[in-house]
């Protein structure tokens, strides 16, 4: 796909950070755009910010709350007739070590970064299988290729949608349908003012890490950059994406770096 003009694209978790960032982005692409998240008016200042917003329709959306994905993805593709691209980016992150988390808030963070994500992506297979088109974008994350401290269920959760979208690619191949994951270094968001501590409050403040991370928009461009050259995968940050070389070809050294580094 060379260009996004008058395409639509629905994207989960754009009430801000990278969601914000790319509906920004695909707008000033002329892309349609249906914007999801659990809170409507940060949706409605996402489009505030987007180009053309008589083309950005707003649909509040909660990964939790994943029973009725069906109805939701009908009412996506009336408001434009069309869905081209579903960016599953929607989810949450997690601070805590795994002897103090309680298992209630591993199953919240498996429930909306995992169940969630893929609820909404069987949701819209029927309709993009039977048009034999389509394309299936998902945020992962370099921790989504190594382990690291106090992010266990994050961590985790973003593993299994390695598993389940890089089986789902292959299942697709012979229908058009495309289906990139996209792994982010530590990205200048709200991501760890949001993130669940062991007791399942929001940590409410930002990491060092996040604060010294790429601008979203930088990352935004090259996340449309990689759909559009139809990656299997693409790591996208500093030097954390070293980190995943480094663990594939000399894991010994890897381990003994990730016990010390500071996390957060």
């Amino acid at each position: 796909m060379n260009s996004y003009l008058h395409k639509t694209v629905w994207i989960t978790g754009a009430s801000s950070g990278i969601g914000r960032a790319l509906a920004i982005e695909f707008s000033k692409q002329g892309a349609n755009l249906i914007l999801s998240a659990r809170n409507n008016e940060a949706l409605i200042e996402t489009r505030s910010l987007c180009m053309d917003i008589k083309n950005v329709k707003l649909l509040p959306l909660d990964l939790q709350k994943n029973e009725n994905f069906e109805a939701v993805t009908q009412e996506a593709i009336s408001l434009f007739g069309a869905i081209d691209v579903l960016i599953n980016n929607g989810g949450i992150s997690q601070r805590g070590l795994a002897v103090e988390t309680s298992l209630d808030v591993d199953r919240k963070i498996f429930e909306i970064n995992y169940f969630g994500t893929i609820a909404l992506t069987k949701a819209i297979l029927p309709y993009f299988i039977e048009n034999k088109k389509g394309q299936i974008a998902v945020t992962s994350s370099v921790v989504g290729k190594f382990g690291s401290p106090v992010r266990t269920a994050y961590s985790a959760s973003k593993h299994a949608l390695h598993g389940f979208y890089d089986s789902l690619r292959a299942e697709l191949h012979s229908y058009n349908i495309g289906v990139t994951i996209v792994c982010p270094g530590p990205i200048n968001t709200p991501i760890s003012e949001n993130a669940l501590t062991a007791t399942g409050e929001k940590q409410n403040k930002k990491d060092e890490a996040i604060a010294q991370g790429m601008n979203p928009q930088v990352l935004a461009k090259r996340y449309i950059k990689a759909l559009k050259k139809n990656k299997r995968e693409a790591w996208i940050g500093k030097k954390e994406v070293f980190a995943i070389y480094v663990k594939r070809f000399f894991p010994g050294l890897f381990a003994r770096i990730i016990r010390n580094v500071k996390v957060t």
